[in-house]
């Protein structure tokens, strides 16, 4: 079914590329981050910043969270993981993976229906909504509601509002939300459901909906140093929690939930 089924086959494409990258990295004087797809603008301004500030170097790997979290279990290298829902941090956290010591929920979230910028639709987001009608036969971008978090999310609240069985065939499932986010941007879709803060870091596409919060569970984002973290990454872990860290997260659309904030 045409071009949006090589979307799914490059999940495998990224998970090779996650292990070169890990294992490249296992040893060297580095923290290695993997983070979540939607994380991708605002961790890498505050990479930057630490790395300007402190001449420690940071290495970032963005995906899914689900690839991530797999890699982890895989292969050893990473120091941090960053994921974009508690799922998957569990699913480290059972496997002792993780410092359970330092996790933390630092981050929330919102969850929107985009449009291509150009388009003139406004749907709010109720019970029941006409969102089939809506794609005027077209797909719904949304993050493989199976595995990557947003989609899970979107899933959870097409569900709670009554329309998921109206557009489950009529998906463009990607391998994470900035894919989904990336077929909206380039008109290949006519909606899609992505973070708030994938909507405003990308101009080609416009809010037309956003999803009541008691539709799905809350969008948090836990972090945590791995098992085999490497004795530089605490710092850069503390370092995301500091007033300058958590203004940029603020100004890309986050919500600060870190402890103590």
């Amino acid at each position: 079914m045409f071009r949006f089924r090589a979307a799914r086959t490059a999940l495998a494409a990224v998970f090779f590329i996650a292990v070169s990258f890990s294992t490249a990295y296992a040893d060297a004087d580095k923290t290695l981050v993997f983070a979540a797809a939607s994380l991708t603008d605002v961790l890498t301004a505050i990479g930057k910043d630490y790395e300007a500030e402190t001449g420690k170097k940071v290495v970032l790997s963005f995906a899914s969270s689900s690839v991530l979290a797999r890699q982890i279990e895989a292969s050893p290298g990473a120091d941090i993981f960053f994921s974009a829902d508690e799922e998957w941090m569990d699913y480290l956290a059972t496997r002792g993976l993780i410092r359970a010591d330092t996790r933390a929920d630092l981050l929330g979230n919102e969850l929107v229906l985009v449009a291509p910028a150009g388009s003139t639709m406004n749907l709010p987001v109720t019970q029941g909504f006409p969102l089939l009608d809506a794609l005027h036969g077209g797909r719904l971008a949304i993050g493989d509601p199976d595995s990557v978090p947003a989609g899970k999310y979107g899933r959870s609240a097409l569900t709670s509002l009554g329309v998921w069985g109206s557009v489950v065939d009529h998906l463009a499932q990607a391998e994470n939300v900035r894919v989904a986010l990336a077929y909206v941007a380039r008109g290949e879709t006519p909606l899609g459901i992505v973070y708030k803060t994938d909507a405003l870091a990308q101009k080609k596409v416009r809010v037309v909906g956003a999803f009541p919060e008691d539709s799905h569970l809350p969008i948090t984002y836990p972090v945590a140093l791995t098992k085999t973290a490497g004795p530089e990454a605490a710092s850069f872990l503390a370092y995301l929690g500091t007033p300058k860290a958590i203004e940029i997260f603020a100004k890309a659309g986050f919500t600060n939930l870190a402890r103590g904030q």
